[in-house]
C-alpha cells in the first residue's frame, strides 16, 4: 500500500491526466452474460480513478492508494497468468491492446480512488476502463468505446485468469445518468433502458456483506463450465435459446445450473418491459425471482446475502437480491423512499443478531459511465 504518496513521489514527475470509471449494480441477468444472455446493469456514483504518464520504452509502473504490491516490468513480460493480483487488470488491458495491433508504449500509473473492493460492484471492471481510457488517450488510438471492452475482457479473463463475461465491462464504459443498460451478449447490442428510482420515489440500495469473494478461485469457472457442458448436452451454441422444455433432455447434474439461466433471461425481458412502461415499482417479484433462482438452482448466494435479501423484505422491500458474482459481496432491495432508513436499520439489526459483521450500506444512483476528469 503506498498510502499517503502522490504521482510525483512515486514516479519523479507529474501525471498526464486522470480517469474515472465506475462500478456498476446489475440490476437482473446474473450469470448468464456468458451464455449469450441478457443483462440489465447500471453503472453507480462510486469511481476508480488513475493518474497516469505515457512512457517512451516498455516498462510500466503500476501502484495503488488502496492496495499492496503492484507493477514493475517490460509489457513484453505479461501474458496469461502474469502478473496475477490487483494489477493484472490494469496492466493486462496494455497487453490486450498492444497485442491486437496497436501502438501501446509503457506508461507510469497510480489508482487513487476505488470502487469498494470485492463487494460485487465490479472494482476489477473499474480498474480495467480506467485504464483503458488513459491508454487511449495517452498513445492516440482513436478508438471507440465498443472497441475497448475485448481488451477489458482479454486482461481479466487470460492475463488475471476470471472466467468473466463482458457485462461488467460494457456498464462501466457505455452506461448513462439515470438509464440501465440492456446489453445483449449474442451480439453486443446495447440499449438505454430507463431507471431512475429516485423520480418515481423509490431508492435502491446496495447492501454490502462486507464477505469478499474472489472469482479466480475456481468456483466461478465451475459455474460457467456447467452451463456450457449443458448447452454443448443439447447441441447448442448456448443457453439463450433453449425453452425449459429443452432442458428435460439434460443429466440431473446439469438441470439446475442451465434452469437459473433460461429463467434469468427471461426475467432480464420482463424487467425492461415494466421500465419502458414506466412501472419501475412493479419488478420487485422479478427481483426476489432472481435471488432465489441464485440461491438455489446457481448455488452462488451465502448466509449473509440470503439474510439481507429476507430482512430487506421483511421491513419493507418491494424486492431484493444479491448482485454480483456472490459467493459475498453485495445484495440490493428496491424500496419506497420514505421507507428506506427503517429498512437499512432492520437489516443492520439482523445482522447484529446473526452475528454477522455490519453491512455496509448505501444507496446506489444510475450514474454516467467513464470519462476523462
Amino acid at each position: 500500500m503506498t498510502a499517503g504518496a502522490s504521482f510525483q513521489g512515486l514516479f519523479d514527475r507529474e501525471p498526464d491526466g486522470r480517469w474515472a470509471a465506475p462500478g456498476r449494480v446489475n440490476l437482473i441477468g446474473e450469470h448468464v452474460d456468458y451464455a449469450q444472455g441478457l443483462c440489465l446493469p447500471f453503472a453507480i456514483a462510486e469511481h476508480t480513478v488513475v493518474e497516469a504518464a505515457a512512457r517512451d520504452d516498455d516498462r510500466v509502473r503500476i501502484r495503488s492508494l488502496a492496495e499492496d504490491g503492484g507493477f514493475d516490468g517490460s509489457l513484453d513480460g505479461v501474458g496469461p497468468g502474469a502478473p496475477g493480483a490487483w494489477a493484472g487488470y490494469a496492466v493486462g488491458v496494455l497487453w490486450a491492446l498492444r497485442a491486437a495491433g496497436h501502438p501501446v508504449r509503457g506508461m507510469d500509473l497510480l489508482v487513487t480512488d476505488s470502487v469498494p473492493l470485492g463487494a460485487g460492484l465490479s472494482s476489477s471492471a473499474a480498474l480495467e476502463c480506467s485504464t483503458a481510457l488513459a491508454v487511449t488517450d495517452l498513445f492516440g488510438l482513436r478508438l471507440g468505446r465498443d472497441a475497448l471492452i475485448p481488451a477489458c475482457i482479454r486482461a481479466e479473463n487470460e492475463v488475471v485468469g476470471a472466467a468473466t463475461g463482458g457485462m461488467d465491462q460494457a456498464a462501466s464504459l457505455l452506461a448513462t445518468t439515470g438509464h440501465a443498460l440492456l446489453l445483449d451478449t449474442r451480439d453486443g447490442a446495447t440499449r438505454q433502458v430507463p431507471f431512475a428510482p429516485a423520480g418515481e420515489g423509490l431508492a435502491l440500495i446496495v447492501i454490502d456483506t462486507r464477505v469478499r469473494h474472489h472469482l479466480a478461485d475456481g468456483q466461478y469457472g465451475a459455474r460457467r463450465a456447467a452451463v456450457e457442458k449443458a448447452a454443448a448436452a443439447l447441441g447448442m451454441p448456448s443457453l439463450r435459446d433453449a425453452t425449459l422444455a429443452d432442458l428435460e433432455r439434460l443429466d440431473p447434474d446439469l438441470l439446475p445450473r442451465a434452469r437459473h439461466v433460461v429463467t434469468e433471461i427471461a426475467r432480464v425481458a420482463e424487467t425492461v418491459a415494466l421500465l419502458d412502461a414506466g412501472r419501475p415499482g412493479d419488478i420487485g417479484p422479478l427481483l426476489d425471482a432472481s435471488h432465489a433462482s441464485l440461491a438455489v438452482d446457481y448455488e452462488v448466494s451465502c448466509a449473509e446475502l440470503d439474510l439481507a435479501c429476507a430482512a430487506a423484505r421483511e421491513a419493507g422491500a418491494l424486492g431484493a437480491r444479491m448482485t454480483g458474482g456472490g459467493f459475498g459481496g453485495s445484495a440490493i432491495a428496491l424500496v419506497a423512499a420514505e421507507r428506506a432508513e427503517a429498512m437499512v436499520a432492520h437489516v443492520t439489526s439482523a445482522f447484529a443478531k446473526a452475528g454477522h459483521t455490519a453491512p455496509e450500506i448505501r444507496e446506489a444512483v444510475p450514474s454516467a459511465g467513464a470519462h476523462r476528469l
